[in-house]
């Protein structure tokens, strides 16, 4: 979502991994961080490379909005210890646009209503557009291929950003804006809660294609194994109580959805 926010928005500074291309890299290291004066993550390790989807799935209240809000700066969650790095350089104490201009993005579990604001005028702000080198017309033809790829009405770009739109509907927005701004690495916070089937597939493909297409690092935070269908993850964690308690390949995700937390939670 918009730097506006304060959430944070992807800037295209993501490269891909081709002939002649750079690799980028989000670290993660020991990260414990507190939101509303409690500790929630303690001790998270990380390692997000340009082109990989890394999927965090847990129970509920394990920590894993916090760690996408402290990954991105988000005001009231505080990094209490430990390093979050792009390409080398420390992301902690930055502000969420700083976090931004170095390539991190963050789609909202809850995509925030900004009335008077625009798409295309966040876009511009964020360094896409006349600003950024895009004429006005090409920056209107890349939104609209990008909603089109994800199935949202290129209608629903002309109204203030994320007004009178339904949650599927703000949550292609916000690919919309990926799409666009084509950042090194993308964090998602639950992007296919309030999708419907059609919606979760063309949002999972198009990401899929992004990790090939510009090469863009995910971590995508999900409960569900569906959204995997389309998206190929190459690792998935499990997070409970504020820890990354097992890493595994897709079939995990099958794994956990079938049998659930419980053998992962701590029984005292």
């Amino acid at each position: 979502m918009s730097d506006l926010t304060g959430t944070g928005t992807g800037t295209g500074t993501g490269t891909g991994t081709g002939a002649g291309t750079v690799e980028h890299v989000l670290e993660v290291r020991g990260l414990e961080a507190s939101a509303g004066g409690r500790a929630v993550l303690h001790g998270i390790d990380l390692t997000v490379r340009s082109g990989e989807v890394h999927v965090i799935m847990g129970p509920n209240g394990s920590g894993k909005s916090t760690l996408a809000h402290a990954l991105m700066g988000r005001p009231g969650t505080e990094v209490t210890a430990g390093s979050v790095t792009m390409d080398g350089h420390e992301l902690v104490g930055e502000p969420a646009w700083r976090r931004a201009r170095a390539g991190l993005f963050l789609a909202l579990q809850h995509p925030v209503e900004v009335p008077g604001v625009g798409l295309a005028s966040l876009l511009a702000a964020a360094g896409v557009g006349d600003g950024g080198g895009t004429a006005p017309a090409a920056l209107d033809d890349r939104m609209t291929d990008e909603a089109k790829a994800v199935g949202l009405d290129p209608k629903l770009l002309r109204r203030p950003l994320n007004v009178d739109l339904s949650g599927g509907e703000a949550k292609r927005t916000e690919m919309v804006q990926l799409g666009v701004l084509r950042p090194a690495i993308c964090v998602l916070d639950e992007v296919d809660s309030g999708l419907d089937v059609d919606a979760l597939g063309d949002v999972a493909r198009r990401l899929q294609q992004a990790t090939e297409e510009w090469g863009v690092g995910i971590l995508a935070i999900t409960h569900f194994n569906r959204f995997l269908v389309q998206l190929e993850a190459d690792l998935v964690h499990v997070m409970v109580d504020g820890r990354i308690v097992a890493t595994g390949d897709a079939a995990l995700a099958l794994q956990l959805e079938q049998t659930g937390y419980a053998g992962y939670r701590d029984p005292r």
